[in-house]
């Protein structure tokens, strides 16, 4: 079995009422389970026992999964997460996102307007929370821009003006996450930037319109390959269908409307099986 390090965060920006972290990819953001031996929020946790001993707190403002890495806003204070829990409300906390997906979209950028909402609610689901696109989900829309196209052996600009929506399944139709065909030795570096904050939105809707995210265990090639993860970790057969031991997602920009603004570019570790 393969082993993957996780690498301590790094602190991007702190004042008295935020810190702003980059999270490496594998540290869960929350504890799942009594006694995590670690997570983000306990590391920050002890990061910050001064403060917690002194009427402070940790807010962890915008949650990324376990794979994703990148820049997570965390509040200090009560008033703090009260000003960012009200931003997220008014849609004033802008984030941005970096992912690698197989294939060259024949869009510069696509705009995807699809509620979301858990599977199994609609249909047998082996994965407990696996999304889906289905009208009776919550709102969730996305914009796409493409950064480059590229091989393994350098990058590839191509050319498509406008932009698209995407049409909805029909209510029970499959939306063909996770069963989209992977492109070979084509790969694009895509700008996403949510516009609402469902679970997995990204890379649902990526999925849906035919260009998962390389490494995506539950909405790429095949959900099949998540359950193997599961029952073995990682190995060198799963590497050789997924590329990477996480998906390629990566958190690189928040701003807050008329404020601050923080980026982060992506670990080389993400960009390793195509260089």
């Amino acid at each position: 079995m393969l082993q993957h390090i996780v690498d301590d965060f790094r602190i991007i920006d702190e004042t008295d009422d935020y810190i702003v972290v980059d999270k490496p990819p594998f540290l869960l953001t929350h504890p799942t389970k009594p006694n995590q031996r670690t997570t983000l929020w306990k590391e920050l946790c002890e990061l910050l026992a001064f403060e917690i001993a002194n009427g402070g707190q940790v807010s962890i403002v915008n949650r990324l999964d376990r794979e994703t890495s990148g820049l997570v806003l965390v509040a200090k204070t009560a008033v703090a997460a009260r000003r960012f829990g009200l931003l997220m409300q008014e849609h004033r906390l802008h984030k941005e996102y970096l992912a690698i997906v197989w294939g060259w979209p024949e869009w510069e950028t696509e705009i995807v307007d699809a509620p979301l909402d858990r599977q199994g609610k609609h249909q047998a689901s082996a994965i407990w929370l696996k999304q889906m696109i289905h009208p009776d989900g919550a709102p969730a829309l996305t914009e796409f821009r493409v950064e480059k196209r590229f091989k393994k052996h350098g990058a590839v600009n191509h050319s498509s003006p406008g932009a698209s929506r995407l049409p909805l399944p029909s209510r029970g139709e499959d939306s063909g996450e996770g069963k989209a065909k992977l492109h070979g030795d084509k790969f694009a570096l895509i700008r996403a930037i949510p516009r609402t904050g469902r679970t997995h939105q990204i890379r649902v809707h990526l999925a849906a319109l035919g260009y998962p995210i390389v490494g995506d265990k539950i909405y790429g090639p095949d959900e099949k390959l998540y359950l193997e993860f599961i029952e073995t970790g990682w190995t060198v057969e799963l590497e050789r269908e997924l590329l990477l031991p996480r998906h390629a997602l990566h958190s690189s920009k928040l701003a807050i409307e008329n404020g601050q603004q923080w980026t982060s570019a992506p670990p080389a570790e993400m960009f390793a099986p195509f260089s």
